[in-house]
Formats: C-alpha cells, sequence, structure tokens
C-alpha cells in the first residue's frame, strides 16, 4: 500500500460522495488518503486506504502530520433515520467531528472541507431561493447536527486560525448512490420501478427539492480544494438552482424510463420541509462554478447505470 504525503485526506471515503470525490482526485493527479469505517479496496499508486474507530484521536493525528487539507464527509444519518433519536445523532455524527477538531488543533495549516446540508438545514422558502446568509431552521436532529457542526467548525477556526469552508449541498443524486432504506428518493423509486413495486411516499408530492448531479458537485469540491483557504469558516450552498417538486421528479423518471412508478402517498412527515430553494450565486462569484447537468440529464445517467447494474444481477442469479 503506498504511504502518501501532502494528501488530501478524505474521511468518509466509503460512501457515496466519498467514493466518487477519491476517483476524482486520483483522476487529478492528486495524492489521496482514503479513510473509512469499513475496510475499503482501492488499488492506485495516489491513493492510501486507511480505517478508523470511534474516538480514535492518535490515528487522525498521525494521518493530519501527512495531510494538507481534510474533507469532512463523514456521517450516519438522514433526517428520517435521525428521527426521534438525538442522541445517536450526537454520537455518530458530532461526536467524530469534534474529535477531528481536537486532532486539527494540533496541526496548524492543515484546511477543512466540510460537507454541510443545505437540503436539512433551511427553513421552508416562500420567497427568493436561500442563500447563505438566510435564515436556517433545521426541522430534523440530522440538520441540527449539520449546523451544530459547522458552529463547532467556526469556533475552531476563531480559536485556532484555522481555515475552512462549509460546502452545503441540496440533495445529490448520481450513478454509484446505493439503493438504501431512508437514503435517497431516486434510488429508491429507481428500484421501485426496476421490480414493479409500490414506492410509499411521505406527503402529497408537493414537497419540493433542489436535486444536483453528483458530477456538478464534486467539480465544485475539486474548485474548493484547488483554492487557497482564507482563515475562518466559509459557507458554500451546492445546489441546481432549480426547486422541483416530487411528483416533478417521478414524472421525469417515468419519461427516461418509460416505466410506471407505482406509488402511495401518506401524510408529510414533521422532519421535512414543505419547499426547499438554495442560491448558487455564491459558489459562482468565488469558484466560477455553476450546475451544469439538467435534471432530465442527470436523471437518464442515472438510470442507465441503475438498470444496467439491475441487468447484471439478473444475469447472474439466472445463471
Amino acid at each position: 500500500m503506498p504511504m502518501i504525503d501532502d494528501a488530501v485526506l478524505v474521511v468518509g471515503s466509503g460512501g457515496f460522495i466519498g467514493r466518487a470525490l477519491v476517483e476524482a482526485l486520483s483522476r487529478r493527479g492528486l495524492p489521496t488518503i482514503a479513510l473509512s469505517r469499513s475496510p475499503q479496496t482501492i488499488s492506485h499508486p495516489l491513493v492510501e486506504v486507511a480505517t478508523y474507530s470511534e474516538g480514535a484521536s492518535a490515528e487522525l493525528s498521525a494521518l493530519l502530520e501527512r495531510s494538507r487539507v481534510v474533507v469532512h464527509l463523514a456521517t450516519g444519518s438522514t433526517p428520517g433515520t435521525s428521527a426521534a433519536r438525538p442522541l445517536a445523532e450526537v454520537a455518530g455524527n458530532l461526536h467524530f467531528t469534534a474529535t477531528l477538531l481536537e486532532a486539527l488543533q494540533q496541526r496548524p495549516g492543515v484546511g477543512l472541507l466540510y460537507v454541510s446540508s443545505g437540503g436539512s438545514i433551511y427553513t421552508d422558502t416562500s420567497q427568493a431561493p436561500s442563500a447563505e446568509d438566510a435564515p436556517v431552521r433545521p426541522h430534523s436532529y440530522h440538520g441540527a447536527g449539520k449546523l451544530a457542526a459547522e458552529y463547532f467548525i467556526s469556533a475552531w477556526c476563531d480559536q485556532f486560525s484555522g481555515s475552512a469552508v462549509a460546502v452545503r449541498p441540496s440533495n445529490v443524486y448520481g450513478p454509484g448512490q446505493p439503493e438504501r432504506p431512508g437514503f435517497g428518493v431516486i434510488p429508491a423509486a429507481m428500484g421501485a420501478v426496476l421490480r414493479n413495486e409500490c414506492l410509499h411516499v411521505w406527503g402529497d408530492g408537493s414537497a419540493r427539492r433542489d436535486y444536483i448531479y453528483v458530477e456538478d458537485f464534486l467539480d465544485l469540491c475539486l474548485a474548493i480544494l484547488g483554492t487557497p483557504m482564507q482563515t475562518g469558516l466559509l459557507r458554500v450552498n451546492a445546489c441546481s438552482g432549480a426547486s422541483t417538486s416530487l411528483d416533478q421528479l417521478f414524472a421525469t423518471l417515468e419519461a427516461v424510463s418509460g416505466r410506471t412508478l407505482l406509488r402511495t402517498y401518506d401524510h408529510r412527515r414533521s422532519v421535512d420541509a414543505s419547499c426547499i430553494a438554495m442560491s448558487p450565486a455564491l459558489a459562482g462569484s468565488v469558484y466560477g462554478w455553476h450546475s451544469k447537468t439538467a435534471l432530465e440529464e442527470g436523471v437518464r445517467r442515472t438510470w442507465l447505470w441503475r438498470q444496467s447494474l439491475h441487468d447484471r444481477g439478473q444475469r447472474g442469479t439466472a445463471s
């Protein structure tokens, strides 16, 4: 296994975005340390693979010695999975963030890119899309945890002259996103279509969200990592700038797949906002970034990948 120095340390590299980011960094020729809770198999001369356990500050400190910047992607919850479980949110996410910050206190000069969550911290949008200084009002413990982490990072910056960017993505989707209960409506809907099952929808289908294609989100992350970070915390939205209802999203999936999505509707959950719309203007002015992939095109690419995966599985079962 290669030993990497002057690296981008990606914490949470085993997840959907983490895996995609490690691949993108290696394609750019950037030395990377891929850190996750579970063992990974990555064969690339510029990628070092490492694992960590809860509270392992010594492990983090040793890796930070060889890193120039750390990307904090590690999370184990969503608004739905953390519902009625505040202690789990603190133990599973905030505790690790605090551990990382204590390790960073001993490593001045190492920057931090924290992946927050625009989709779960902003208040319901009734007029203009939310910019980074818009009111925040998380409905879920997951969103409250993300916002609390931002404040912890801001305090670290103030006390130790740290440099950090908190990128606030909307709903990230795309090829490589697994179907997991409670994680992502797009893979859940595609799985239901492929199996001819009925998708259970919370609410009446009118809830609006911003959906951003994973490659567009990675482009922003790479732009942030390629730009010197200033002292303090900068908050940046990562979004398409378009708000789409669930029913519109489902209609798009049906159009690109040529199939019908069976679904039932239930009462809206208290953890869900009725409308989240976000502004990408700051990312454009600071990093020259904008989302390039229209929703229909992104859903089409994702559907083709998911269908191919399903077909391979069916052939394997048949053999």
